[in-house]
């Protein structure tokens, strides 16, 4: 228990800290809302003080580990919502949502009127999303440069979990590699925003959402608004964005063997494969059913292919921006399913992308071949699932079977509850179930409506948003004395 009061009193520093970062903002911007942030901050950076000084840390267990992740995320996310409440009219609850809703990159929204909200505000908005992209455990990591190995289990209990490989044996340089890409992308996504025509601000506010696969946008239309706002290259700025959701979506460490020049890291692998395929064979049926319903135009054939590959990368890659409704006529009936289910599936492991990951599909594929393989092969025959040229350990695919029957139970048990509490129709009710543990954002119903679901809804998707992200195991940890007990 000390251990894990002092590494959550560390973790409350680093968030004070952030929570300074928007100052700036409000006095560049003549804002006097100083004190939202400065109640918060201070009171963070208090409790994480005296914590520290109370309390040392001593052997950090896996178990130990994972509470500290569950609990960290918890935490942040109380004190992170604060700003929201003292300057905004919603209740506590609705800013907690939407404050799990920023750290977990899901992007479900209960706030509206957004382009009249103070900038400060707006910023912390994005900043979150950001902070959450690769973890705000790892960030934590990074920024007091603490490299103890003990302090690695909160990168494992963090992070996907997965066998990975990394570029440096160290991990913690692995860290700090991952953390130098991600700012990079966002470095170059603001510069090419900017000359698009975005203001500063907007090419911020956006480019930290868009590498995160957060999907906050500064506009209640999200990236439609830069269309209806009259702007001259929004179709650019659109494949901007569709580039860069990608870049979310994609391993971190696939960017790393890129950017040392082996190109063909990004089609090689099979995951990457899978990734592409997934996002070309859904995009085609999507155009396919389109212009079943509506009539072929060679003038309108760029605009369809755009709205199309947009969505379609908005979803797998759980960033959830939208130039188009996903419960609009643009998306006939095998769309709204496709689209569904790519919000099950997500992005790649070690990207910023929620979901399942696609390289679990890929193994659940082959797995799924195998046990066909054995009806007609001799008993004696081992066939073990291969991916690479790598013998998948038995451990791992239980751990996969296991995280993807717990998903499906949890969409189940989220569903219902939605179904009991509100009066949606089932298939809206499961939509925003999936949209809340796939860290995804867009469902089937209006944004007006989420704000009036009960909180009882609400507390449950803020639940499901923390085990999606966190990939359940670390919130069901919660609930062991056992645990505890370690």
């Amino acid at each position: 228990m000390r251990t894990i009061i002092s590494l959550l009193g560390s973790l409350l520093v680093v968030l004070g800290v952030m929570l300074l970062i928007p100052i700036i903002v409000s006095f560049i911007y003549q804002e006097q809302i100083i004190s939202s942030f400065l109640i918060p901050a201070l009171s963070s950076l208090l409790a994480g003080l005296l914590a520290r000084l109370k309390f040392r840390e001593e052997k950090i267990t896996i178990s130990t580990g994972m509470l500290v992740c569950a609990l960290g995320w918890i935490v942040i996310s109380a004190i992170g919502a604060i700003p929201f409440y003292l300057e905004l009219d919603y209740s506590y609850v609705d800013t907690l949502f939407e404050t799990v809703s920023g750290f977990t990159t899901t992007g479900i929204t209960v706030f509206s009127g957004l382009s009249e909200f103070p900038r400060s505000i707006l910023f912390w908005r994005s900043l979150i999303q950001w902070l959450g992209g690769l973890g705000f455990l790892t960030f934590f990591l990074v920024v007091t440069f603490r490299g103890q190995s003990g302090l690695f289990q909160l990168f494992t209990a963090e992070s996907h979990k997965i066998n990975m490989s990394r570029p440096v044996p160290n991990i913690f340089k692995t860290i700090k590699i991952l953390w130098l890409i991600y700012a990079g992308f966002t470095i170059v996504e603001i510069i090419l925003l900017k000359i698009l025509g975005l203001t500063f601000f907007d090419a911020l506010i956006h480019s930290f959402t868009t590498l995160s696969t957060g999907g906050f946008s500064s506009y209640d239309a999200s990236i439609g608004y830069f269309k209806t706002a009259g702007y001259q290259y929004y179709h650019l700025i659109e494949y901007v964005i569709i580039i860069f959701m990608a870049a979310g979506g994609i391993n971190f460490l696939v960017h790393y063997k890129i950017l040392t020049g082996k190109i063909e890291e990004l089609w090689s692998g099979i995951e990457m494969k899978y990734f592409w395929g997934i996002i070309a064979g859904v995009s085609s049926l999507i155009l396919f059913e389109h212009y079943l319903h509506f009539p072929f135009e060679w003038s309108g054939l760029e605009k369809t292919f755009r709205t199309t590959l947009f969505q379609v990368v908005s979803i797998i890659t759980t960033t959830g921006f939208g130039t188009e409704s996903i419960n609009g006529a643009f998306f006939p009936a095998l769309a709204k399913q496709l689209l569904l289910i790519l919000m099950l599936i997500g992005g790649c492991v070690g990207s910023t992308s929620g979901g399942i990951k696609v390289i679990r599909i890929a193994i659940l594929n082959k797995l799924f071949n195998r046990e066909v393989k054995k009806i007609y092969y001799p008993k004696r025959a081992v066939l073990p699932v291969v991916v690479e040229g790598n013998i998948i350990p038995d451990d791992e695919i239980f751990r996969i079977v296991a995280l993807f029957f717990s998903w499906l139970v949890l969409i189940l048990i989220g569903g219902g509850i939605t179904a009991i509490l509100s009066d949606l129709p089932a298939w809206n009710a499961f939509s925003g179930i999936f949209s809340a543990l796939g860290n995804i954002g867009p469902f089937y119903f209006s944004v007006s409506k989420m704000q009036s679901l009960s909180d009882g809804i609400k507390i449950t998707y803020i639940i499901a948003m923390l085990a999606g992200r966190l990939e359940i195991l670390p919130i069901f940890i919660l609930f062991s004395p056992q645990a505890w007990r370690d």
